[in-house]
Parts: structure tokens; C-alpha cells; sequence
């Protein structure tokens, strides 16, 4: 913005947000350098996004959170970040207003066990509940260090992706209230239950090495007896304390579980 010699005034009116403006720009072209992006307009067209042990903060999981409005075309987002730090994600879904991230289908946060758990779960929550991430139907949550009290506060707002096909949740120390809260949540008194499924289109559920045992079975298997699972082809409960007979009980035609 060079319009000094036009109107010196202006130009010190305009001083304080034109240096807040380059230093945004620095921030996030930096940010966009430890994806492997040459600039700020390649990481704004950008379709797919990954942060991988770059070293990225917490201060810079809050910045990408706040440029979630103005990445339209990002479809896929990685992030495996420890040095994040045990608020990294908690910190970017904070900064997730209505609408951020219209585009991602695709969200995964594995192994990010330093920077999730049951607080990142629950403001990740409040996120999808102020309408970010709209078209999510992949999310991967695998080694996170999300509990019972994380999934019980995430399972709502998964309820209303109706989208959503994919929930990787393996390794995680959930047991049966969680997995409770998101297959069978209880009905408003004297509501009929819903008539498109709790979760219609999910194929895919990987509880792999959680803390699972026969009572969460039970409601899983309660669930798709409902018809709350319609689209459900894919169960991983391998490593998980349910027993032989319990796993056999979730079975039905054309489900795969292991």
C-alpha cells in the first residue's frame, strides 16, 4: 500500500494495522513453509495439507485455526504436531468459527496423542457445533489419549455429520460409556427415534485397542439392531477387553469385524 505521498496522514493513520497486516503475512507464510508451501497464495489454493513432526506450536495450530475461513479449497488436513503440546488442537478448533474449512471431508489427527485428548475432543466439539468443518465424512482420532469424557462430549456434534462415513478412533482409552454416547445415545422422553439412523452413512468404525468391553458391545450391537447404523460394513475391535462371545453378538449380515 504505497499511498504515503498522497496523503501523509493517512499514511500515519494507517500505520499500526499495515504493520499487524505484514505481520499476519509473515505468520502464515511461515506456517505455510512447514507444510512445504512456497507462499500464502499456495497454501490458500491448496487441496491437501499436511504437518507432520514439523515442529509446529501451539501458537501455530491457533493460527492455522483462524486461517480455516480463508482456505476454501482445502479438502484433506494431516496433522501429527507433539510439539504441539497437550492444548495444540484444543488451541486450533478454538479459533474454528461457522463455516471454517468448508471444503475438508477428510480430517486426521492419529497419533497425535500429546496434543488431543479429552479437552482438544471437546472443543473440536464446539467447533463442529458452531458449523466448522460442514462436510466432514473421514475423521481420524487413532492414538489421541481421548477418554470416556471426550467422546461423550464429541459424540453430538458427530451425530450431526450426517455425512460422515469413517471414525478411526483405535488406541484410545475408551470403554463403554463413550462408545454408548455415540451409537446409542438416549432418545428425548416420548421421541420416536430418529428415522435416517443415528449415524446413516458411517461404514467404518476402528475401536482396535480401545478399552471397550462386553457392555459396549451390547449397545453396539442394541444399535444396529435399530437400524441407528444402516451403512455400517466395517468394525475393528481387536485388543480391546470384549469378549469372544460378546464380538460375536455385533455381528450381522454383510459386517466385518475383527
Amino acid at each position: 500500500m504505497a499511498f504515503g505521498s498522497a496523503s501523509s496522514e493517512l499514511w500515519t493513520l494507517t500505520q499500526a494495522p499495515r504493520q499487524q497486516l505484514q505481520a499476519d503475512y509473515e505468520a502464515a507464510a511461515a506456517l505455510g513453509r512447514k507444510a512445504e508451501m512456497r507462499s500464502c497464495k499456495q497454501l490458500r489454493e491448496a487441496e491437501g495439507v499436511c504437518f507432520i513432526r514439523s515442529g509446529l506450536s501451539s501458537d501455530g495450530l491457533a493460527l492455522l485455526g483462524t486461517l480455516g475461513s480463508v482456505l476454501p479449497a482445502l479438502k484433506t488436513l494431516r496433522l501429527s504436531e507433539p510439539a504441539a503440546g497437550p492444548d495444540g488442537v484444543q488451541r486450533l478448533a478454538e479459533k474454528l468459527g461457522a463455516g471454517a474449512l468448508p471444503a475438508v471431508t477428510w480430517l486426521n489427527l492419529n497419533s497425535c496423542r500429546l496434543c488431543v485428548g479429552d479437552a482438544g475432543a471437546s472443543a473440536l466439539a464446539a467447533a463442529l457445533g458452531r458449523g466448522a468443518l460442514p462436510r466432514l465424512k473421514f475423521l481420524y482420532l487413532g492414538n489421541t489419549a481421548i477418554g470416556d469424557a471426550g467422546l461423550v462430549a464429541l459424540a453430538p456434534a458427530l451425530r450431526r455429520r450426517p455425512a460422515l462415513q469413517s471414525l478411526d478412533l483405535h488406541r484410545n482409552p475408551i470403554g463403554d460409556e463413550g462408545l454408548a454416547a455415540l451409537v446409542a445415545p438416549p432418545p428425548p422422553a416420548g421421541a420416536p427415534p430418529p428415522p435416517t439412523g443415528v449415524l446413516p452413512k458411517l461404514k467404518a468404525l476402528y475401536l482396535n485397542g480401545t478399552q471397550i468391553a462386553d457392555a459396549g458391545c451390547a449397545a453396539l450391537a442394541a444399535a444396529l439392531e435399530s437400524g441407528a447404523l444402516p451403512a455400517l460394513a466395517y468394525l475393528q475391535l481387536g485388543g480391546t477387553p470384549a469378549s469372544a462371545t460378546a464380538r460375536a453378538t455385533v455381528r450381522r449380515a454383510g459386517l466385518v469385524v475383527r
